[in-house]
């Protein structure tokens, strides 16, 4: 059985990771879940200063030839080694993550639709649009609490490269999915149509290549 790929794009704090983990729960061992940002490129020759100011939410700052070869591979049946990203240090780990090919491939990240063969790959692809007030203040909670970074430096981070960022690559990405969630697509008819088609894959395993 081919698997069934699902990517799930939007901005940053839109509720993806919520979406996806809701998802995998849910159908369990069907599913392998891999993110965008495994994929951010190394950059172990840099100092922590220079590190923090690369522009992580650049299409430029990730390795996306990588994560497009592993999904290839995934898709053709074939185990592969993810790299593990660390956010305290702003870079990869060395050790990687082996991701077996499931009946179902959940991809999350905010670029997933902005590069054209990524997004080729895709069956479906969905995005999660959540207001920005409600995006902010999510990444501000996320970037203080669990990247350990101090309210300014979450804010001015925000205003500098997220923001734009979003306005030039994330938003305009949206008009190639075939799914709009709002507010994380935590309920609603979005949600319950995505959940019966990932079912019938698992069940029946048809799959109806993009032309």
């Amino acid at each position: 059985m081919r698997p069934l790929m699902i990517g799930i794009a939007g901005g940053s704090g839109s509720g993806k990771t919520t979406l996806v983990n809701r998802l995998a729960e849910q159908f369990g061992q069907d599913v392998t879940v891999l993110t965008h940002a495994s994929y951010y490129t190394p950059r172990p020759d840099l100092t922590d200063e220079e590190r923090d100011a690369v522009n992580y939410d650049h299409p430029a700052s990730f390795d996306t030839d990588a994560l497009i070869a592993d999904l290839e591979a995934l898709r053709e049946g074939r185990t592969v080694q993810v790299p593990v990203y660390d956010y305290a240090i702003q870079d990869r780990l060395e050790e990687t993550r082996t991701v077996h090919p499931t009946k179902i491939i959940l991809v999350e990240g905010m670029l997933l639709f902005e590069n054209k063969a990524l997004r080729s790959l895709f069956d479906i692809r969905l995005f999660v649009d959540t207001d920005d007030d409600v995006r902010l203040l999510r990444r501000l909670l996320r970037d203080t609490k669990e990247r350990g970074r101090t309210l300014d430096e979450a804010a001015e981070r925000y205003l500098s490269t997220v923001k734009p960022m979003h306005r030039q690559f994330v938003e305009p990405s949206k008009r190639y999915a075939d799914l709009i969630l709002p507010e994380g697509g935590e309920s609603g008819a979005g949600l319950l149509l995505l959940i019966q088609r990932m079912a019938y894959h698992i069940e029946n395993g048809d799959i109806v290549d993009r032309q």
